[in-house]
């Protein structure tokens, strides 16, 4: 701030030395006598800048800048008005004040009084058109500023709503695998040991991978793997789950968490048929997307609710791909399938 008002005062004081020098060249330009000339525009000099301030800082923002155009072309009339008479007194008293100067059979003046007043107010004239650029280069940094800010401030809400998101998913995720520990804690299982060590492995990958904007696809496929495991120790016989995955490519990228709740669901919310609860899933990677297809056994029938998990991802998948993606969910033969096309990035 303190450079800048340094800058601002410099660039100020060197635009009025060269009007001075302006009016010099102008008034003296074929005489020889530069020391009346000198002094003469030293007198021209206060009305002059007293004269451009006042458009600079008071008639250009006050009525020009927000279109109040009459008010600045009557406001203008008058001051020329009045201007002109501390111009002339201003003529008038540097040709008295500098006559001891004048040399003998020397013209100290080369420019007459009509052009010496225009002078003053084309210097003025140059001011105005300064000012004008001055305060529109200025608007547009500040609406740019704006924007900036604007935008800023709308990429933290996407981001806080973003990580809210996210944080929805921990609750719905613990809640399912609490409950399975809990069925094998009350049957004192000898699984129940191994069922907290995977828990422990999906709880590291939720505190400090989640966080992150984007994980790698092999990681994320490891994390499902672990949440299938745990689920296969809680359905035993009566779950049939086929898991097909292209993990070629080890580079891929995918924001975390993101395919996760589509599985919660088709264990939540499936239905065993004939005591077998029947899961299919797939994951293909082409030149630039992730196919990712899930499908559970249903009745024709039955109520669905999708949950905390459906709603979550949907939202989530609007926030990072803005329609760049698409999501299909279906029911037929006793099936609840979902498809989703999503863009990839490398690493």
């Amino acid at each position: 701030m303190f450079l800048g008002n340094v800058l601002r005062i410099i660039t100020h004081v060197l635009f009025w030395i060269g009007v001075y020098f302006f009016f010099t060249y102008y008034l003296g330009y074929g005489t020889r006598n530069t020391n009346y000339i000198n002094s003469f525009a030293f007198y021209l000099m206060p009305v002059t800048v007293a004269l451009g301030y006042f458009f600079f800082y008071f008639l250009i923002p006050k009525y020009l800048l927000v279109k109040k155009h009459f008010l600045f072309g009557l406001y203008s009339v008058y001051t020329f008005i009045v201007s002109f008479f501390f111009v002339a007194l201003s003529i008038f008293y540097g040709m008295i004040l500098s006559h001891e100067l004048v040399v003998e059979d020397t013209n100290p003046l080369t420019k007459t009084i009509p052009y010496i007043i225009f002078g003053v107010y084309f210097v003025v004239l140059i001011v105005i058109v300064l000012g004008l650029l001055i305060h529109n280069y200025n608007a547009a940094l500040k609406s740019e500023d704006l924007k900036n800010k604007f935008l800023a401030t709308q990429l933290q809400l996407k981001e806080q709503e973003l990580k809210y998101l996210k944080m929805q998913i921990h609750p719905h995720f613990l809640f399912n695998t609490l409950n399975t520990l809990y069925g094998f804690a009350l049957k004192k299982s000898d699984k129940t040991p191994e069922v907290i060590l995977k828990l422990s492995g999906l709880l590291d990958y939720i505190l400090y991978q989640v966080n992150k904007p984007n994980v790698l696809l092999e990681d994320e496929i490891q994390h499902i793997k672990n949440y299938i495991s745990l689920e296969k120790i809680r359905f035993q016989d009566n779950l049939m789950i086929d898991f097909n995955y292209d993990n070629n490519r080890k580079d891929i990228l995918i924001p975390p968490m993101l395919l996760l709740p589509f599985v919660e669901n088709a264990f939540k919310h499936g239905i065993q048929i004939n005591g077998i609860l029947s899961i299919q899933l797939n994951i293909v990677l082409d030149t630039e997307n992730l196919i990712f297809e899930c499908q559970n056994s249903m009745k024709s029938n039955q109520v669905k609710n999708g949950g905390i998990g459906l709603t979550n991802i949907k939202e989530r998948l609007q926030m990072l791909f803005n329609n760049n993606y698409k999501l299909l969910i279906s029911e037929e033969q006793n099936q609840f399938k979902v498809y989703l096309k999503i863009p990839v990035k490398n690493e």
